[in-house]
């Protein structure tokens, strides 16, 4: 009687083709929920980082003997208050969007581009228009007769840097979100199609 290589006679059982396909199935469907959960998390996070921005901006504004000032009084800051509530009610509609399990289409993979890449100039745009405010709040501009009013108004300056601190922190997140939603979109869909330009062609008249 002849003896396997193995010595038990036992020969060792080979996966078939429709188990190796499930087992593939189950870890793609485990990763795409670790990568929807993760996207899901990171579009709250700036949700939470404009609404904290908001809300300190909104409660910034000081009185005492040389004058009272608030955030209404200055457009920079009033646009950085909207931009912050546009971007965290978008970043909650979002994350909300991104935690259904459902396939992702190109129109979906382009709608969150495009948002994405819109919603990250606008914030960016109210940081740095509010960071230029804070600059010359601190340092003044003799050339306008813009006196610094940090000295004066030191509260109202230290709530606005706060708020403008956070901002700048959403920036980043949405600068994260877009370079991820680009990858999404390039990777998954083939580029628009170039259509070659017609060429003319030209008949030569031999005399």
């Amino acid at each position: 009687m002849e003896k396997s290589e193995k010595g038990n006679g036992v020969a060792p059982a080979t996966r078939s083709p429709m188990a190796l396909m499930g087992s593939s199935r189950n870890e793609n469907q485990e990763v795409n929920t670790s990568m929807r959960t993760a996207e899901t998390m990171l579009r709250l996070v700036p949700m939470a980082l404009g609404v904290a921005a908001l809300v300190v901006m909104l409660k910034n504004s000081q009185s005492n003997d040389f004058g009272s000032v608030s955030y209404s009084d200055l457009g920079a800051f009033r646009y950085l208050v909207h931009a912050n509530g546009i971007c965290a009610g978008y970043s909650l509609l979002s994350a909300i969007i991104a935690a259904v399990p459902r396939p992702s289409t190109k129109p979906r993979a382009w709608t969150f581009f495009l948002l994405d890449q819109i919603l990250t100039y606008v914030i960016l745009g109210a940081a740095a228009v509010s960071t230029e405010v804070l600059y010359l709040a601190n340092k003044g501009d003799s050339a306008i007769t813009w006196s610094a009013a940090c000295g004066t108004f030191a509260g109202f300056c230290h709530k606005a840097t706060i708020a403008v601190v956070i901002t700048f922190v959403a920036v980043i997140c949405y600068a994260v979100l877009s370079l991820v939603s680009s990858y999404r979109l390039f990777t998954k869909f083939d580029a628009p199609v170039n259509y070659p330009s017609k060429t003319i062609e030209a008949t030569v008249f031999h005399g």
